[in-house]
């Protein structure tokens, strides 16, 4: 018996903007090569939430063997009416080493040319708190990498 197939639908929950302050380069280590980024300020904005994305937060970002980059991003969001959502998400960067050379060299590359994905899983207060339904939810980001640094539209799955 063959089961129809489920529908996935999406529904789009904001844009979030993050400049990037500097790097921690740790090296070469046995699962590839890790860098710490530092995140400078931010902000994000979409049809039910907006504000800051606080600094000192960050991604341990790794360039695994062969080449693909895996985010381990931890960021601090504050609403525009106060409220902190701790944001973390694992990401896959994969882009081709002349993609990333122009990157580096200050060129904006189409994200057409690239792939960055990620799964945002956020974590708030319980009381009193009108962005407590997003620690009930899954969601997915759609990223463009830029030299300092990237912009995500995330969507919460239906």
């Amino acid at each position: 018996m063959e089961l129809p197939r489920m529908q996935l639908r999406s529904e789009f929950l904001y844009r979030a903007r993050i400049e990037v302050e500097g790097f921690y380069e740790v090296g070469e280590t046995f699962r590839g090569m890790r860098t710490i980024v530092r995140v400078k300020e931010g902000w994000f904005e979409g049809p039910k939430l907006k504000g800051d994305i606080l600094p000192g937060t960050g991604d341990w970002f790794i360039i695994r063997p062969g080449g693909v980059a895996e985010g381990d991003v931890r960021d601090a969001y504050r609403t525009h009416d106060g409220h902190v959502i701790y944001v973390s998400y694992r990401g896959i960067i994969d882009m081709a080493p002349e993609v990333w050379a122009r990157l580096h060299g200050g060129e904006d590359v189409d994200p057409s040319e690239y792939y960055l994905r990620g799964q945002p899983m956020f974590e708030t207060a319980v009381k009193d708190n009108p962005y407590s339904w997003l620690n009930n939810i899954i969601s997915v980001s759609v990223g463009k990498q830029e030299a300092m640094g990237v912009t995500y539209d995330v969507y919460q799955i239906l």
